[in-house]
């Protein structure tokens, strides 16, 4: 796992509700479409849940 992805499952995991990929690159200060693949890639592995359409958040 790389930087930017231990970096954004940190900050789902203190999250303390399901966030869209937008809200996360503008706090990180990342280009969205990176955090979106990013997220992708986390969900394939289980370690991030979509909860609701376009919303994510870390497994527990």
């Amino acid at each position: 796992m790389n930087e930017k992805e231990k970096m954004i499952l940190e900050f789902l995991k203190n999250s303390d509700k399901p966030l869209k990929p937008g809200d996360i690159a503008e706090s990180l200060n990342m280009d969205s479409k990176e955090v979106s693949s990013i997220i992708t890639k986390l969900k394939k592995e289980g370690k991030v849940i979509s909860p609701k359409r376009c919303y994510y958040s870390a497994k527990e």
